[in-house]
């Protein structure tokens, strides 16, 4: 199985977010240079996150996208599943809307069983990671944080 870039950048792109930005919103802009991804793609991944509930927007000069969560919520399997639709390892382990296995040898295959533990394995351990185990070891990795938001005091 091979992810497509869209979850790659994605979990790329959320990580940069919770790491350098925290709750606070952050601009395309700036992921996209931090991560080298084209902004206008990062845009596209991000609708898939906001139709997911991973990700809110505001408009304006302040404004961009933030973390509808807290980064201790969001599991990669979470971010995985927006971007990709499913995890399945193999299309003979799903069931048609009429709750019918897709696989004319459902029930007389053996490797069915070895896609489906596989597929178990893989949902649990992308479900034990979250955005926050990413942080932390970009921390004990010594990766440096970027905070470059502009405030503006009155006084």
């Amino acid at each position: 199985m091979r992810l497509s870039t869209k979850s790659r950048y994605g979990l790329r792109a959320l990580f940069d977010m919770a790491y350098n930005a925290g709750s606070l919103p952050i601009q395309v802009k700036e992921i996209s240079r931090r991560q080298n991804i084209s902004p206008r793609y990062l845009e596209q991944i991000f609708q898939s996150f906001k139709k997911a509930g991973i990700l809110k927007s505001k408009k304006g000069p302040q404004g961009g996208y933030f973390l509808a969560k807290r980064p201790a919520e969001i599991t990669v399997q979470d971010i995985v599943e927006a971007a990709e639709g499913d995890t399945l390892l193999v299309s003979c382990t799903c069931k048609k809307q009429d709750d019918k296995p897709t696989c004319d040898f459902n029930g007389q295959c053996v490797t069915q069983t070895v896609w489906l533990e596989a597929t178990t394995l893989l949902n649990d351990y992308l479900s034990s990671l979250t955005l926050m185990t990413l942080c932390e070891r970009g921390q004990a990795m010594g990766l440096k944080r970027e905070s470059n938001h502009k405030f503006m005091y009155y006084i």
